[in-house]
């Protein structure tokens, strides 16, 4: 009867020690502080349209607990703007090349020697 209640409140004891040491590793469950935004280390160019190229590059930084998800919320709503900026103005290009008169389309289209 002893030895089973020694093994159990060792077994107790270590549960106890293994829940504590995992609680002060991974936290408990608070989330991280907004990314700044002015001083995050991913950016998109603002000189020229975004490529693919661009998006590949990205290395979005890896805390102790994985990626900072604020960080990665931020580059997304970046490139939505962009891809929603450049939407725009193609839609505007192409209004641009409905509304203009056939002649003009054509001498744009033709070669210039």
């Amino acid at each position: 009867m002893l030895t089973f209640v020694v093994f159990v409140v060792g077994l107790v004891l270590v549960g106890g020690l293994l829940f504590l040491g995992a609680a002060l590793l991974l936290g408990r469950g608070e989330t991280q502080p907004p990314a700044e935004l002015d001083r995050s280390p991913v950016e998109l160019p603002d000189d020229r349209p975004v490529t693919g190229d661009d998006v590949r590059a990205l290395q979005v930084s890896v805390t102790v607990r994985g990626y900072r998800m604020t960080e990665v919320d931020w580059l997304l709503d970046q490139l939505a703007q962009t891809i929603d900026e450049r939407d725009v103005e193609i839609a505007r290009l192409r209004a641009d090349l409905e509304a203009s008169p056939p002649s003009v389309v054509a001498e744009e289209e033709s070669p210039r020697a």
